[in-house]
């Protein structure tokens, strides 16, 4: 089983820095229920020298920057918007500038631009795998193997109080919140008859030797703290998290930026596999070597090799 380790993916930094905005965006905020279309063009927000900034180019600029979460609009007045929109004037009366001054059509000038488009398109192409290849799927499969790595060593003190139905479960989870103790209504209303004169406590327990969704539950409740009701094959459980003898494990929304970036650093690797094995590619200039010159595959140091284990290492 994996142990999420970034470093073991050994992306470039360049590939990594190139994502990093569209990943910090992505991660830190749940995806909106339906798909937001991205407008790119539309209302103008401001006209510089005849040229215009859209509204949505302020839009954009402002979800890139990690001001606000994807799919949140954004209008005149906002803060945020007003800070992009200037330094969006700003950005355009320098590059008019630039070009003004020629700087656009110097050998050294146009080079740079060519590199900042791939840069661009770089970063389309890890938002295209962010939106594709990431799945809530995959984040919580990825999450329950970590919860279990994390929990390998964990012993536990819990208890809990069995009922039969859902509205039992809730009636009692309600009273707790309201203010009743746990351990009062253990012995009127479980029917564990083997834990409900003992206050429903089950001992200490490693989280990983108990049955589906014990471990999940147990990761996500704090120590003192009740669990909301969940079903397993014997029934409605409300569970209380007593002690631990090592420490919780992070919670899904914790752990969920370090999941998307490697689930996406690791596409971002398998293509770039890909694309070196599919490639040729030749350093220094052709026909200089006495032999000619000759295509050269580089060396994975990078991305690993495609039949390399998955990476391990420390935990999140």
């Amino acid at each position: 089983m994996t142990v999420l380790n970034l470093k073991a993916l050994r992306v470039s930094p360049r590939i990594l820095f190139a994502g990093l905005v569209i990943l910090t965006a992505v991660a830190c905020s749940p995806p909106p229920e339906e798909e937001v279309p991205v407008r790119v063009e539309g209302a103008t927000a401001a006209t510089v020298n005849g040229e215009k900034i859209y509204v949505s180019d302020v839009e954009l600029e402002a979800v890139a920057r990690g001001l606000v979460p994807a799919g949140k609009k954004v209008k005149r007045g906002d803060p945020e918007y007003d800070t992009v929109l200037n330094q969006l004037i700003e950005q355009k009366l320098m590059s008019q500038e630039a070009i003004r001054r020629g700087l656009d059509k110097d050998p050294a000038g146009r080079r740079r631009l060519e590199m900042a488009e791939e840069r661009i398109l770089g970063n389309l192409l890890v938002e295209n795998l962010v939106a594709e290849d990431v799945t809530e799927d995959q984040i919580e499969a990825m999450y329950q193997k970590q919860v279990a790595l994390q929990q390998d060593d964990d012993e536990v003190r819990i208890a809990h109080i069995l009922v039969a139905t859902q509205d039992e479960a809730q009636a009692l989870f309600d009273r707790i919140q309201a203010g009743e103790s746990f351990e009062s209504l253990v012995s009127a209303n479980s029917l564990d008859t083997a834990t409900r004169m003992e206050q429903g406590d089950l001992g200490y327990v490693s989280p990983n030797d108990e049955p589906a969704p014990f471990p999940l539950v147990i990761a996500n409740t704090g120590e003192g703290e009740v669990a909301p009701p969940f079903e397993s094959a014997d029934g409605w459980h409300i569970l209380k998290v007593k002690d631990r003898r090592s420490r919780a494990p992070k919670t899904r929304e914790e752990m969920r930026p370090d999941i998307v970036t490697f689930l996406t650093l690791e596409q971002v690797a398998k293509i770039v596999r890909r694309l070196k094995a599919e490639a040729q590619i030749q350093q220094g200039e052709p026909g200089l070597d006495a032999d000619g010159a000759t295509p050269y595959r580089l060396p994975d140091t990078e991305t690993g090799t495609e039949d390399s284990p998955a990476p391990e290492g420390t935990e999140l």
